[in-house]
């Protein structure tokens, strides 16, 4: 990997988010040249080095400029607004964000001459609520809800500019991330960790059994990372492409065909909500608080999980760390952080 990063310049959206923070500064240590979109000055738990843009995803000049001036050869576009409550509160803000963030990103990417490979995040939520689990990538998108919707329409987005003007795009559908610099206390992981720590009872905002997938930050960025660097003419890219299946595949045969454009990536675990609380009490040794479960969610998913099958056969994806692993660097991160 570091041969392949070093000196290559990268831009990253949404970089002081959790897996914005987390990838940039692996990509830092693989000696890219990274360079940062920021639009709000918010606290940020990781270190985000690199180059800083001011400005919003959503402002086309403002993108171009970006790309053309940093002579950027692989985009991240990690910004969004990820929260489903601020999605029920303020649907607008959200598909700004998300969805016109979205177009706008690939749209400079697309009139650069230097762009050779977009990253689009999207997430397991595109799928919606569906009845057969677990999700594949051959699923529907079918959001029902404001944010949900919102990563269905961005990911149909990114399927248009793949299929349309062959760009090298490729689209994350990940579970749940969970990790350390994630600062977003109304999350159930920073959250349950944060009360435990306060010798406090941990707060369930649902009913405690929406039933998720979870992932560790790290696990997820080594999947980015992995999948940002299949390249057209590369040994791997020309198996993935010969592996393709589907006789409605738009991409067919051009020389920009890198098999599938979405991948989902999880721990193929499924936890509920209830559990991951009690594993997390478990792991700090704290049994004896008892959570209060709230039971106030709304337009929420009811049980969502995601095939990596996948990932794992073409890309050859195998986590380093794992849940239990990566829930125990987690809280050590968090021991640390909040001392």
């Amino acid at each position: 990997m570091s041969d392949f990063w070093r000196d290559r310049p990268v831009l990253v959206t949404g970089a002081t988010g959790l897996v914005g923070g987390w990838l940039v500064q692996r990509l830092n240590d693989l000696g890219a040249e990274v360079t940062i979109v920021i639009r709000d000055i918010v606290p940020a738990a990781m270190d985000v080095v690199g180059s800083a843009a001011l400005g919003d995803v959503t402002d086309q000049a403002f993108m171009e400029r970006v790309l053309g001036e940093n002579h950027i050869d692989t985009v991240f576009h990690l910004a969004a607004q990820t929260l489903v409550g601020v999605a029920n509160d303020n649907p607008l803000s959200t598909f700004e964000s998300n969805i016109k963030g979205t177009w706008t990103v690939l749209e400079a990417a697309r009139r650069s001459a230097r762009v050779k490979k977009v990253i689009v995040a999207s997430s397991d939520k595109a799928y919606g609520d569906a009845t057969e689990m677990p999700y594949s990538e051959r699923h529907p998108l079918e959001g029902r809800y404001p944010y949900d919707v919102s990563k269905s329409c961005a990911d149909l987005i990114a399927h248009a500019y793949r299929a349309s003007y062959q760009m090298d795009v490729a689209i994350t559908r990940c579970g749940n991330f969970f990790g350390g610099g994630d600062l977003n206390w109304s999350r159930i992981v920073p959250g349950t960790i944060r009360s435990v720590l306060r010798g406090q009872a941990p707060v369930i905002r649902s009913d405690g059994t929406l039933v998720r997938d979870y992932l560790y930050i790290e696990d997820g960025v080594d999947a980015y990372l992995r999948l940002a660097e299949e390249r057209p003419g590369t040994e791997h890219v020309q198996t993935l492409t010969a592996d393709r299946t589907g006789p409605k595949c738009p991409e067919r045969g051009h020389p920009y065909a890198l098999g599938p454009v979405a991948w989902n990536f999880s721990y193929e675990a499924p936890v509920s909500v209830r559990a991951m609380v009690d594993r997390i009490l478990r792991a700090m040794g704290r049994e004896d608080l008892k959570p209060i479960v709230q039971n106030e969610a709304s337009n929420e998913i009811r049980e969502q999980w995601l095939s990596s099958k996948q990932a794992r056969r073409l890309l050859r994806w195998e986590p380093r760390f794992g849940f239990d692993e990566g829930m125990q660097r987690t809280i050590a991160w968090y021991k640390e952080h909040l001392r």
